[in-house]
């Protein structure tokens, strides 16, 4: 399997070390601003150069650019890597289904009977419980916490040190920023701040 990596940035190269962890070959790096140099020995191109039927996934940490860039590779031929990018140590329960292009850092933990559509990303000691549900593209970084029978609406994402209650909705699209507490639901692209997480005013 030769697989590319989307994204020569940081979360590009922390998706090369769980490649690397769970002893996957990566053949290179995607990237149109870095595209004919090297990041960490392994060349750059531009993702319109990937090869047909090749394998990837999107490293971007911005859920609509990462989303935008899935549909761009797909378009060309290539295919979103349908084990998903997950690393080794990282824990994931039983019933979880792990859809194309996910990827799960080290120490993250996800409990059991959690659906994580497509391009979804769960960054190092991150949380997730039971029963959640993660749409397409919705992203939960380092630390946070996200309780159990929560829904991640598609894009949406949960900033370094957050927490939602459980059984809340995040709506599409959403943003909560970092050490947030979320208490009560948040609308589609709202951006919620604070303990307990309030509406920024934009």
């Amino acid at each position: 399997m030769e697989l590319w990596i989307a994204g020569a940035g940081g979360v590009g190269r922390e998706a090369l070390d769980v490649a690397i962890a769970a002893g996957l070959d990566v053949a290179g790096f995607l990237d149109d601003a870095k595209a004919g140099s090297t990041v960490r020995d392994l060349p750059v191109r531009g993702p319109d150069a990937i090869p047909a039927g090749a394998t990837f996934v999107v490293a971007i940490g911005q859920p609509s650019v990462r989303l935008d860039v899935a549909a761009r590779l797909a378009a060309v031929g290539a295919v979103p890597l349908s084990t998903s990018l997950v690393h080794p140590r990282s824990i994931v329960g039983p019933l979880t289904e792990i859809s194309d292009g996910c990827l799960v850092s080290g120490g993250a933990h996800i409990s059991s009977s959690v659906s994580l559509g497509a391009h979804v990303q769960v960054h190092y000691t991150a949380t997730v419980g039971h029963d959640c549900v993660l749409e397409e593209g919705a992203t939960v970084l380092p630390g946070a916490n996200v309780a159990g029978a929560v829904r991640l609406g598609r894009a949406s994402m949960i900033g370094s040190g957050a927490v939602v209650l459980q059984g809340l909705t995040v709506g599409a699209g959403a943003v909560v920023g970092a050490g947030a507490v979320v208490t009560r639901d948040v609308d589609a692209g709202a951006v919620v701040v604070g303990a307990p997480a309030r509406p920024l005013e934009l």
